[in-house]
């Protein structure tokens, strides 16, 4: 490292490269202090932190957030890059451990881009300004006179000309632009933006290259499996531990007595993620330590909620609906008045959806080495920062002694925004004394996730002599405890049609739970968007109207601006318009058995319409034959084929969705695997026809939002094509499946 001379408001710091380059910064007296206080302000965030420049030109670009298969190694890249000026096949990505250095590493909720979009590209324009700068001192020519391209600063009027990697080292030594100053590109010059780029690690994902969590390897590691209480709250009393410990290749045995989660329902932002009770089984290898654990017995107290059933839970729920709502979540105009008025057609339905797991291919896993007080973790974690906040908390040691490595998931789907795992693993390696592989089964990780809630929707509506809604009441059953809904969970008084309907009732009634929740891909989103559309469909063919127009009728009577919450109307109304024009919507004669099927909805900042058209066999055999996207998430497309590639997977995902259930039995989960927990297949899987609406909007994500719509599509085009309405999930229970 070469130091420079510092003033009282900051110092240098240029670190020398392999190849002769250097790294860029300007590290402010501010940094220490914010490092030490928890996550970094962006403002905070420094182009030394994310950029190096090799004397070769190649750069080296560190993308801070997780990767679950998401593209956010490439997507955070190109924006620096471009912003920067360089060649793509110029750089490098480089995956950071997770520190708050970086700013707050996060993957979920389609957040990517919206908070990375002007950051990154601060970033880059800051690096490209200092190499500007280096370029034009050493010349003794103005900045103003110098311009990039390719990773080199041009001063055309001498001709001259030097690349990255020349100018580095100077570089460094200069200030750093205060980033509300920068000029960012026009976007009629972006080279990388809007364009596609390969994932960067898609050569060792094909040839097998060990690089998800559950190839990690270090030496000395020990196996680990983890036989957890199979009802939530319970606890290991008594193990054959003796007989386990005896066996071949094992190493230890011990009941993990636990720590509870403060709450049922924790916010996993805040909250421990807990530790279960349960016996860890410890081995040279994870078959010596599974085939152990085949073996276990364990004596459990297995709590409160050892009598928890799915058909009991039903039946209450039935029970809740006939009785008057717990709480009134939103009220508009007087929808029981206009009930009984004599000029409307009142239409009531009742919509069931079950518990269902993230099931990512890659099961949950963590490698741990606890030694002489620090703590080294090899995690997948969605959540990095606030999983080294749970772990130290459990603990009892500081964060600073803590070491997080980011590793690739394979698929999250908000699975591993809990860190329980961590949590785990860090308890097991300090107490055998040696760095540990956790890996859970297939099993594990079906039987003990934080589920997609369940729920109970009782909808009530009338519509008028001109076929407009003129009354809309909902009452949702489903869990929490007081006024605390489950973890993702909750129901929103502001979901779509609110203030679009003038009378409108929404309220909530709430069971107890024994089974941790949490957010799965679109939460909330992904279910309650079948429910509404569904409704929506079952009131246009009431109104004898035709469904596309009725979705644009309802939309049309948009509250006054700055009322109407955050759903652009206007937007969903071109995305729908979209979507029926490139399906050739109410143009096409369809044979009988088939028919065509829309859904929208807005989440996670996302504006999608999707029109399914299915072919529905005397077996009750769907075969969806097109499924047509139109998506509206700002003014840019970053990464042109990770968009087509994220929204083909979230139609899969759905439609793997309608099939899906996670029931309870004695408090515990009936499912185990994938036979009873299916994903689509791709012999199943239709073309899928992708448009975009390219907005006067910023940027948003692309993980969730396109996937809400799928559902009620395909249900809806059921019920055109059979007369029979889709209201239980799965919807196997109806006798329907895929062809």
């Amino acid at each position: 490292m070469i130091n420079t001379t510092f003033n009282r408001r900051s110092f240098l710091r240029v670190s020398a490269l392999a190849g002769g380059g250097f790294m860029l910064g300007l590290y402010p007296k501010a940094a220490a202090a914010l490092a030490q206080g928890g996550r970094r302000a962006e403002t905070a965030l420094l182009p030394s932190d994310f950029i190096s420049i090799a004397s070769n030109g190649i750069v080296s670009i560190t993308s801070r957030n997780p990767e679950t298969g998401q593209h956010s190694l490439n997507m955070l890249a190109m924006l620096i890059a471009d912003e920067l000026d360089v060649d793509w096949k110029n750089v490098k990505i480089i995956r950071p451990d997770a520190d708050n250095k970086y700013g707050v590493q996060f993957t979920g909720g389609s957040t990517a881009t919206p908070n990375n979009w002007e950051p990154m590209r601060q970033i880059g324009a800051a690096g490209r300004q200092m190499l500007i700068a280096a370029a034009a001192n050493t010349w003794g020519v103005a900045a103003a006179e110098c311009a990039t391209a390719s990773g080199r600063v041009i001063h055309q009027a001498s001709n001259r000309s030097a690349s990255y990697g020349e100018l580095a080292a100077k570089a460094a030594t200069m200030p750093v632009p205060d980033f509300k100053s920068l000029k960012l590109k026009d976007p009629k010059d972006y080279k990388i933006i809007g364009t596609t780029t390969n994932d960067v690690e898609n050569k060792d994902i094909v040839t097998g290259k060990p690089i998800f969590g559950i190839d990690v390897s270090v030496p000395g590691m020990l196996y680990a499996v983890f036989q957890k209480t199979p009802v939530m709250g319970g606890k290991a009393i008594s193990a054959n531990l003796d007989a386990i410990k005896a066996m071949k290749g094992v190493k230890a045995a011990f009941i993990v007595e636990g720590k509870p989660q403060p709450s049922n329902f924790p916010n996993y932002l805040n909250d421990d993620s807990g530790l279960e009770s349960g016996v860890a089984i410890v081995a040279t290898s994870w078959w010596a330590a599974q085939s152990a654990r085949e073996k276990l017995e364990v004596k459990w107290d297995e709590g409160k909620w050892a009598t928890l059933n799915s058909v009991d839970i039903a039946k209450k729920a039935d029970e809740l609906s006939k009785q008057p709502a717990a709480r009134t979540l939103r009220k508009d105009g007087d929808a029981e008045a206009v009930f009984k008025r004599g000029d409307v057609k009142v239409i009531e339905s009742s919509y069931v959806f079950p518990f269902i797991a993230h099931a990512p291919l890659e099961p949950q896993n963590c490698t741990a080495h606890y030694k002489n007080g620090k703590l080294e973790i090899w995690s997948t974690s969605q959540t990095p920062q606030i999983g080294k906040t749970i772990v130290s908390r459990l603990m009892g040691m500081p964060e600073s002694d803590i070491t997080i490595h980011m590793i690739r998931g394979g698929g999250g789907f908000g699975r591993r925004l809990y860190n329980e795992y961590m949590c785990e693993a860090a308890w097991i390696s300090k107490t055998v004394g040696a760095p540990v592989k956790l890996l859970w089964s297939r099993e594990d990780d079906m039987q003990h996730d934080y589920y997609r809630s369940g729920g109970f929707q009782y909808l009530k509506a009338a519509v008028d002599n001109s076929g407009k809604i003129a009354a809309w009441q909902n009452h949702f059953v489903g869990y929490g405890e007081g006024d605390t809904f489950t973890h993702s969970g909750q129901v929103d008084g502001n979901e779509f049609p609110s203030r679009f309907v003038p009378n409108y009732l929404m309220q909530a009634t709430m069971m107890p739970l024994g089974l941790k929740t949490g957010a799965l891909r679109a939460p909330r989103s992904n279910v309650y968007s079948w429910v509404y559309q569904s409704f929506i469909d079952e009131l246009a063919h009431a109104a004898g109207k035709d469904p596309v127009q009725f979705r644009l009728e309802l939309l049309s009577n948009a509250p006054p601006a700055g009322t109407q919450g955050v759903m652009n109307a206007q937007r969903m109304i071109d995305v729908v318009k979209l979507v029926a024009e490139k399906s050739g919507w109410g143009k096409r004669t369809l044979p009988k058995g088939t028919a065509m099927g829309i859904g929208f909805h807005y989440s996670h900042r996302g504006y999608f319409a999707e029109v399914a058209e299915v072919t529905v066999n005397a077996n009750k055999k769907i075969k969806v034959n097109k499924v047509w996207v139109a998506g509206d998430i700002g003014s840019h497309i970053i990464n042109v084929g990770a968009s087509e590639n994220l929204t083909q997977g979230a139609i899969v995902d759905g439609m793997s969705e309608m099939l899906q259930e996670i029931s309870l039995k004695n408090g515990r989960v009936v499912q185990s695997n994938y036979h009873q927990h299916p994903l689509v297949k791709m012999s199943q899987t239709p073309p899928i026809e992708i448009h975009w609406i390219k907005s006067n909007n910023p940027p948003t994500g692309l993980g969730e939002p396109a996937l809400p719509p799928i559902l009620p599509a395909i249900a809806n085009a059921v019920f055109t094509a059979t007369g029979e309405r889709i209201r239980t999930m799965p919807m196997t229970k109806q006798g329907f499946s895929f062809a």
